[in-house]
């Protein structure tokens, strides 16, 4: 596992997601969810497609894929609705001082 800085905690609004791409490591979509920051692997496991370009529901805490409208939970990765039946990969988030930290596989 690898830890990289992707951005300042502010720079992610609640119920907004933005798109990262570390060096060298696939990219990474980082959600607000009230206050609360989740990161993922920014593509679908249904037809690996940006989920960063989807719709957080935070009162949720689910991310919508726009290609087909599955959504997934943030929390573990699972699929909520079809037609994704495979989890998305869920990354561990960390805020140290205001900056967001996450570790890649």
């Amino acid at each position: 596992m690898t830890r990289v800085r992707l951005c300042g905690a502010e720079e992610v609004e609640v119920g907004s997601v933005k798109r990262f791409v570390p060096d060298g490591a696939a990219p990474v979509a980082i959600a607000n969810c009230d206050g609360e920051l989740h990161a993922v692997i920014d593509r679908c496991s249904h037809e690996d497609y940006p989920l960063s370009e989807g719709e957080v529901f935070p009162e949720l805490c689910e991310i919508e894929c726009v290609r087909h409208g599955s959504t997934f939970s943030l929390l573990d990765g699972s699929p909520q609705s079809l037609p994704a039946t495979v989890p998305i990969t869920v990354l561990s988030v960390e805020v140290v001082d205001g900056e967001v930290f996450v570790e890649l596989p």
